[in-house]
């Protein structure tokens, strides 16, 4: 009679792998949806909306920190949200409808206005997708495997990340822009399909309970689940390798109450939590510059259009597609400090290299792909190290004081952060950007950003995986 009673297709449904999935699905629909717009954005606000030649980039950053605004100031209560709920499904679909509004108001809006709001509901649709998205990665994969699983994920969602620019302008200038939304809405309509399918492990443990009273063989069934504890002994050891020993992760005082309603807040005293998240500002801040200025520099260099502006961005997408996974697996194997600070040092004489290119023809433009794919390298490096190291250090805070952070740990508020710092990256990339391209030229503006990128180099090297041997000597 129990058996009766279970969802169709349970056994798949709740499957670590359909999970982890539609976790990657949902992340590479929201960066995908969120690139697609990207390279056509300039010729949208002169041919759609009429903006003056003057200030399309201008309004072209604005609409790229609209989105990125608005999911920082949604990330904090979707945290709090993620926390205190025991269902992830609901608020995972919820998050999507915001987004299937932003892309019809995107689709059909004919004033900046419309733009500007569906730009702010995608933001608000992103901080609810990464929090809840990742939180229900946790529950389903455990703490112990959660370092895999993320990087598997962020290989997989680079390429809505930054192929979605070369396909948008690919197919505005081909197709026209109804041909880039209707694949936005069939990805919308995939995405939505799965999200609905999910059976979380808390609510498949329930049907199995009652599974076994009808056969002895309910105890194998999830066939994922073996796979992964089968996995976990291989994942335990680079988190407890980067962690500190476990008296210096207990906490000794009593925190106030406010601390304790919001027990991140405790682990962002530890430097290193800090730093994670400097190293996740400065990835996205790298990201939306390129995002800004690669289509308006191409336009102004070699007068490119749509199509020829999206095609640029293929040198930046396939380093990262290579080397993501490389760097992710060697992540694992070293620990995040040697990938950031390599990453982030790579990129400043890369990213000085970017004043080289001229006005010109065919070898101008092989330069300035030459130039673009180097930077593509560094984006390949940095991309794992922010979101691993500041897992490794909340696992060590949750394991040594459980009674503190409860029995799911502040998981959930760390990805509400990591979303709201990563988020303000991408509001200060279009923001800085368009300031300092305008006011100081295209190679000035590439050689702040440098300095900031040597700057985080330095900071990752004194405190992701803590202090180095040479400086922890020189303290003693």
């Amino acid at each position: 009679m129990s058996v009766s009673k279970a969802p169709v297709f349970l056994k798949f449904r709740s499957s670590t792998k359909f999970i982890i999935s539609t976790v990657g699905i949902g992340l590479f629909t929201d960066l995908f949806l969120y690139g697609l717009i990207v390279p056509i954005l300039p010729f949208i606000l002169q041919d759609r909306v009429s903006v003056p030649s003057s200030q399309v980039q201008s309004y072209t950053s604005a609409l790229l920190a609209a989105y990125a605004g608005a999911s920082v100031l949604s990330s904090p209560p979707a945290g709090i949200i993620a926390d205190r709920l025991s269902a992830r499904q609901l608020p995972f679909l919820l998050g999507l409808v915001a987004l299937l509004g932003a892309t019809v108001m995107l689709h059909l809006g004919q004033t900046i206005v419309v733009l500007i709001i569906a730009r702010v509901l995608q933001g608000v649709s992103a901080a609810v997708v990464w929090t809840i998205g990742l939180a229900l990665l946790l529950d389903t994969v455990g703490a112990e495997n959660l370092g895999i699983a993320i990087g598997s994920i962020f290989g997989f969602i680079s390429i809505g990340e930054l192929g979605a620019p070369i396909l948008g302008g690919v197919l505005y200038a081909k197709a026209g822009y109804g041909a880039v939304f209707s694949i936005a809405y069939a990805l919308l309509g995939i995405d939505f399909i799965m999200r609905f399918l999910i059976i979380e492990k808390k609510t498949a443990k329930k049907y199995k309970a009652e599974l076994e009273d009808d056969t002895s063989h309910s105890h194998s069934s999830p066939e994922q689940d073996e796979e992964s504890q089968d996995q976990e002994p291989n994942e335990e050891d680079p988190l407890i390798g980067n962690g500190k020993e476990e008296s210096e992760w207990k906490i000794t005082s009593d925190p106030p109450n406010w601390v304790r309603k919001l027990p991140i807040l405790y682990c962002l005293s530890n430097p290193r939590l800090i730093v994670a998240q400097l190293v996740a500002f400065m990835q996205a801040t790298l990201l939306s510059t390129f995002d800004a200025t690669i289509p308006t520099e191409a336009k102004s260099l070699f007068g490119f259009d749509s199509l020829k502006a999206g095609l640029l961005f293929a040198p930046l997408v396939l380093p990262y597609l290579v080397g993501g996974p490389i760097a992710g697996k060697l992540v694992d194997k070293y620990g995040p400090k040697p990938a950031a600070v390599l990453g982030f040092a790579w990129e400043v004489p890369a990213l000085i290299l970017l004043r080289i290119p001229q006005p010109g023809g065919t070898m101008q433009i092989v330069v300035f792909c030459i130039v673009v794919a180097l930077n593509g390298v560094g984006l390949a490096a940095i991309g794992s190290p922010s979101i691993v190291e500041a897992s490794y250090v909340c696992e060590g805070y949750f394991k040594n004081n459980k009674e503190f952070f409860g029995g799911e740990g502040p998981y959930a508020q760390l990805y509400a952060i990591n979303s709201m710092v990563f988020s303000a990256g991408l509001t200060l990339g279009p923001l800085l950007a368009g300031s300092l391209r305008s006011s100081i030229g295209y190679g000035n503006m590439n050689a702040v950003v440098a300095a900031m990128c040597l700057v985080v180099s330095v900071l990752s090297y004194i405190y992701l995986g803590g202090k180095p041997k040479l400086l922890r000597k020189h303290s003693l």
